[in-house]
């Protein structure tokens, strides 16, 4: 699915990934590990498309959490070995 995105948002979503996946790794001194950079970037990442109750909300929210750490966990695999040299 990634590799059917236009080139501009695969290389956005690599660079964007490479810096969340780098912080992760440092998630001993930091406190983020992807769990927690998931809640935090995830509500930004992704929304429903119109207004919605707060249940419907919480739970499209826990879906693009586990979305958005399943991605930077395993962001090597996804988006290249490399993605560590991007910045």
């Amino acid at each position: 699915l990634v590799n059917q995105l236009p080139e501009a948002n695969l290389i956005l979503l690599r660079h964007l990934f490479g810096v969340l996946h780098h912080i992760e790794q440092n998630s001993s001194v930091n406190q983020m590990n992807a769990f927690n950079l998931a809640l935090c970037i995830a509500p930004n990442m992704l929304w429903l498309p119109s207004p919605t109750g707060p249940e419907e909300e919480s739970q499209s929210t826990k879906k693009v959490a586990l979305l958005v750490q399943f991605l930077i966990e395993n962001s090597g695999e996804i988006f290249g070995d490399d993605i560590a040299s991007l910045f």
